[in-house]
């Protein structure tokens, strides 16, 4: 893997324009950029092959009547830990989980059609073994939502 020293300002600036928009074409990067096109491709792709990039499509969850999210604190007993997260990953509705510090060793982020669902969701989450408590933080609107990293 390169390591984030390797990535110079072309790239930085690669990675700036397509977090922008990622359907920008290379001939677009390149004129920004004040490069050739080629240069763009083959940067594009060290990026790509080194997994420091990679180019989805983002959906609007809102468009999908997807209209709820909630952030969940969960604490959980140490030996359960990885068979807590493996549990969590197979639950529908939950899109983020992250090992914290602090009360709650895990944090997840579930965002769903309606608030029917983040109840099933906590439910689930109360069903599995070694989990001692919850913190459930109802989102109630997103101001920032970014993918811009540089």
């Amino acid at each position: 893997m390169v390591s984030v020293e390797i990535i110079d300002h072309l790239d930085k600036g690669i990675i700036k324009l397509l977090s922008k928009d990622g359907r920008m074409s290379f001939t677009e990067i390149a004129n920004r950029l004040n490069v050739t096109e080629k240069t763009v491709r083959s940067r594009y792709n060290n990026l790509v092959e080194n997994n420091i990039l990679e180019v989805v499509g983002v959906v609007n969850p809102i468009s999908l009547g997807v209209k709820v999210g909630a952030i969940i604190q969960i604490s959980v007993v140490p030996p359960n830990m990885n068979h807590t997260i493996q549990q969590l990953r197979d639950i529908t509705g939950i899109r983020f989980i992250t090992l914290t510090s602090g009360e709650y060793q895990l944090l997840v982020q579930a965002n769903v059609r309606d608030y029917e669902e983040i109840t099933e969701i906590v439910k689930s989450i109360h069903q599995l073994p070694g989990i001692n408590k919850t913190n459930v933080i109802l989102q109630m609107d997103v101001y920032k939502n970014s993918f811009e990293y540089i």
